[in-house]
């Protein structure tokens, strides 16, 4: 009789396209929401926490990304037949979250979320399936002033997580001006909204990658395609270099001043009825954040900003962070887009059949985080629990009455768990553990009401970089009596920042 087959083992590895999180990234990330989550409340906004599954129904089909499978999102068939979906970000369920609750909420109504999103998208390196956002949206009211707030508040909730003034910049454009220059080019027929839909997707899409492909990658993506360097072929629009250079005109506006680049845009979108109006509404954006002051050292007007989802309806945004880094190549870049959004008025109107206006952002948390590192404001050591070491197993309920001490005084602490027959083992697991310090009492010290206490930190900086002299002049073990334990500890950490 043959043997059962064993079943092999799975494989301990992360599935492609995310990522796991351990304690320093997991500290960091909600230090940073905690700071901006102040932000948004100060600015009036509430939070808001939604389900992260959604009917595809509800989510749309608003991802740029058309070629996956189910045109980007993580979705799966339910028993009742209906499918179902892992959001691909947190706008799409607010939408959905307004309509079925607006009678019970204020109007208009000022949400925050923050959360992990999926997107079922080609994976590469710095591009997870699923990544963190932060958003704050104003919903029911078509007044600019509600843009040129939420324009204020992403400077704002920038400047106040570490990124300084003049080392990021917020472009705000208008789809609806980009809507003008695509009639004036013969792309859009403002009585057929439909036709040459699929041709205009290409169009923004392109124009949202000026930066990283640069206008000849754009031409290129407006005419009959483009091949990336791995020989990927991106479909283009199909447009004529005549109707290519009239988008690609757009995308060149800018001027010195926001006041010479609305005249820009004026021009451009002459006779068209659509353009016209986003041109009237980036007016009023600018002068209103005048009057908060917020000049163009941190909001500005740029028509190359179109952002790349397809519900946005008016004025988009976009958060660039202007200080150069060093790419894995060792090239000197500019940090790039940490944050976008725009107006979708009628995102909500998909479930009421009424228009209801709405405008908001989302700022990318991980590139938020990197560029954090990137500036020096965030360091990727993290300062672990103080380790009380463990001489005598039987003695355990004085080590435990230690850390109890500590932690009561709102130090973090803790006991070793591990075997304590190797006392060194003990010191060892303390540095993985990036211990501040470590806590010593064996029977000895117990008999004369002392404790050792030993900074690791300190400890460190001499072994690597002190003299004989300094180590005398600072010893990094102390022996205190027991009851100055905690002011020790204390001691130790504020010596350590």
């Amino acid at each position: 009789m043959a043997k059962p087959k064993k079943m092999p083992r799975p494989k301990a590895e992360t599935p492609k396209g995310f990522r796991d999180y351990f304690g320093p990234d997991v500290t960091e990330r909600a230090e940073m929401l905690r700071t901006i989550a102040g932000v948004y409340h100060r600015y009036g906004f509430d939070a808001l926490e939604s389900s992260a599954v959604e009917t595809v129904e509800a989510l749309g089909k608003f991802l740029p990304d058309v070629d996956r499978p189910n045109e980007g999102v993580f979705a799966w068939q339910e028993e009742d037949s209906d499918w179902v979906a892992l959001r691909y970000d947190l706008t799409a369920p607010l939408a959905r979250v307004y309509a079925q609750h607006r009678n019970d909420l204020p109007t208009p109504y000022r949400r925050y979320a923050m959360g992990p999103v999926w997107r079922n998208e080609k994976p590469g390196p710095g591009r997870f399936r699923q990544f963190y956002q932060c958003d704050a949206d104003t919903v029911g009211t078509a007044s600019m002033a509600a843009d040129a707030e939420i324009c204020a508040m992403l400077s704002d909730a920038l400047e106040e997580v570490g990124i300084p003034r003049g080392d990021y910049v917020v472009r705000v454009n208008n789809r609806k001006v980009l809507n003008g220059v695509m009639e004036v080019a013969g792309v859009l027929d403002p009585s057929d909204p439909d036709v040459r839909a699929h041709e205009r997707g290409i169009v923004l899409r392109a124009i949202d990658k000026l930066d990283r492909l640069g206008p000849d990658g754009v031409r290129a993506l407006l005419g009959e395609g483009r091949k990336d360097d791995s020989g990927d072929f991106t479909e283009g629009a199909g447009l004529s270099p005549e109707q290519a250079e009239i988008v690609m005109g757009f995308t060149e506006a800018g001027r010195d001043t926001g006041a010479a680049t609305v005249a820009r845009l004026n021009e451009l979108v002459k006779g068209s009825a659509t353009g016209e109006e986003g041109v009237r509404e980036l007016e009023q954006i600018a002068e209103l954040l005048d009057a908060g002051g917020y000049g163009a050292d941190r909001i500005l007007i740029d028509p190359s900003v179109v952002r790349g989802l397809g519900y946005y309806t008016g004025p988009v945004y976009e958060a660039e962070l202007t200080f150069e880094i060093f790419d894995e190549k060792g090239r000197k870049r500019q940090f790039g887009s940490v944050s976008g959004g725009g107006r979708y008025d009628d995102l909500v109107k998909r479930f009421t059949g009424q228009s209801v206006p709405a405008t908001g952002i989302s700022i990318g948390v991980d590139r938020l985080l990197a560029a954090l590192h990137a500036k020096g404001r965030l360091t990727s050591a993290s300062q672990g629990p103080v380790v009380v070491t463990v001489m005598d197993r039987d003695r355990m309920a004085d080590y435990q009455a230690m850390v109890a001490e500590l932690r009561n005084a709102g130090i973090r602490a803790e006991v070793y768990l591990g075997n304590p027959k190797n006392f060194g083992n003990q010191l060892k697991y303390a540095d993985r553990r990036d211990s501040p310090a470590a806590v010593i009492e064996g029977a000895d010290e117990k008999a004369r009401g002392v404790v050792q206490v030993k900074d690791l930190i300190l400890g460190k900086k001499i072994a690597e970089n002190a003299t004989l002299e300094e180590w005398k002049e600072r010893p990094s073990q102390v022996e205190i009596p027991r009851a100055e334990l905690v002011a020790t500890i204390r001691k130790i950490l504020d010596g350590q920042g």
